[in-house]
């Protein structure tokens, strides 16, 4: 294993214990693989909604991506072609995935699944115009999709944990009501 690709693993591992906020903040993900990987990336999840997105200056954006936003969704064929892909695939045609375009032939594009205890949480793709993606870029998406599973997983564990506290609340609030207020309340 050569050394950088050691300190590539060692940024996408930072990740993963220096996240200062509560919330998973998919772009900051985003920020270190485009540096460390010299691509355009773009995490998605199994919905098709864009949860994280860099885009470098150098690299010209895939005109069907151009508009797309953090929060917006995915054109639903793209979509479709991207759930369907199981393992991760490396140096694919774009044209194959339904970006046409005049330059698609120029692109190098990998696409990944994530996915973390038999359930597919999402995708992340990666995309460039120059080199072909390497070992070593196939070795960095690999370890980046347990990365990003493992914040989907807890972003999810904490959306759920957050949505039991408040009906716990409603109900704690319920139980000190007298029946008469119960009722009034429920009507």
């Amino acid at each position: 294993m050569s050394v950088q690709l050691l300190d590539k693993t060692r940024k996408i591992n930072q990740l993963l214990h220096n996240n200062n906020s509560s919330k998973v903040v998919f772009n900051d993900i985003c920020e270190v693989l485009t540096e460390i990987m010299d691509s355009n990336i773009l995490v998605i999840s199994r919905k098709g909604k864009v949860l994280g997105l860099k885009e470098k200056s150098d690299i010209p954006c895939i005109p069907q991506l151009e508009k797309l936003n953090y929060g917006d969704y995915m054109e639903e064929t793209i979509q479709n072609r991207f759930m369907n892909i199981l393992s991760t695939k490396e140096n694919v045609n774009l044209l194959t995935l339904g970006f046409e375009f005049k330059d698609a032939l120029n692109y190098q594009a990998m696409i990944a699944p994530i996915s973390m205890a038999g359930s597919r949480l999402g995708t992340l793709f990666v995309y460039r115009c120059k080199d072909p993606f390497s070992i070593d870029d196939i070795i960095l998406t690999e370890y980046s999709t347990t990365v990003i599973g493992l914040a989907m997983q807890r972003a999810e564990s904490e959306e759920l944990s957050e949505e039991t506290h408040k009906t716990q609340d409603v109900m704690a609030a319920m139980h000190t009501l007298s029946k008469l207020e119960v009722k009034a309340v429920l009507s």
